[in-house]
């Protein structure tokens, strides 16, 4: 059966974010379509600005937003990401199972839970299980999987299996970015896939985003915002996005 573009659009881009070339030869052993489907893709995501065409395949477009390593995230708006971390964590009771994602927003959220009884993590992020390991009194479930060096964090099939297992009451979601055209979004395939598995086993979704997440569009999509029950932020909303949430009757708290 025949994929769409933006399917083969997906594969083709990943395969360029884990080895910067792809070629025409392994794109159609991989895609099963002809080379003049993958010629013509490639002029389309040229024209995208997704990636440059060279002779015999392509390479990413000199750039093109990728996601930057997670120590370099960790340094922009730190403190922004501190109050959301800390907001997060009052959302959290007693008893409660939760789900925290990949990504530098909720890294610090385990340092918020001090005081908290019975808690069960489950998470896919290195940092966050290295702080569990610091004082956490709670149990701590961490879903394994392929490692991504790059982010600190555990995804792909076996990790996702591991999710379909569980089920919590909360879980945090970190996406790479929020719009009110593509909905909640990541900067890869596997990364979206984790946020939309931990999403799926959850009673109540929780997205935490800063202000340079808000309008923006990454490149693999998580979900819809209806999706989201609560959304929390570290700086008031614009009236518009306060109208939009409103009518998806998603509540809105500002870290």
């Amino acid at each position: 059966m025949s994929i769409s573009f933006e399917e083969r659009k997906k594969v083709i881009f990943n395969m360029l974010n884990r080895q910067d070339r792809v070629r025409i030869a392994e794109l159609v052993d991989v895609l099963g379509v002809s080379g003049e489907t993958i010629r013509r893709d490639l002029d389309r995501m040229e024209k995208e600005n997704l990636l440059k065409k060279v002779h015999g395949g392509a390479v990413m477009e000199k750039g093109h937003s990728l996601e930057p390593p997670f120590d370099k995230k960790s340094m922009v708006n730190a403190e922004g990401k501190r109050n959301i971390c800390r907001a997060a964590a009052e959302l959290v009771e007693d008893g409660d199972i939760i789900m925290i994602g990949h990504g530098t927003t909720p890294s610090h959220m385990v340092s918020y839970l001090k005081g908290k009884k019975n808690i069960t993590i489950v998470t896919p992020s290195i940092p966050i299980l290295m702080m569990c390991l610091d004082g956490f009194e709670g149990r701590v479930i961490f879903t394994g999987g392929e490692l991504g060096k790059d982010q600190k964090l555990t995804a792909g099939p076996i990790a996702e299996k591991m999710i379909d297992e569980l089920k919590a009451n909360k879980a945090f979601i970190a996406p790479g970015g929020i719009s009110t055209e593509s909905g909640i979004t990541d900067y890869d395939i596997f990364g979206a896939n984790l946020s939309r598995k931990l999403m799926e086993r959850a009673d109540e979704v929780i997205v935490l985003a800063d202000y340079s997440k808000l309008g923006k569009t990454t490149f693999a999509h998580i979900s819809s915002l209806s999706e989201m029950d609560r959304l929390i932020t570290d700086k008031p909303l614009s009236p518009d996005w306060l109208i939009q949430l409103d009518s998806l009757e998603i509540n809105i708290v500002v870290g």
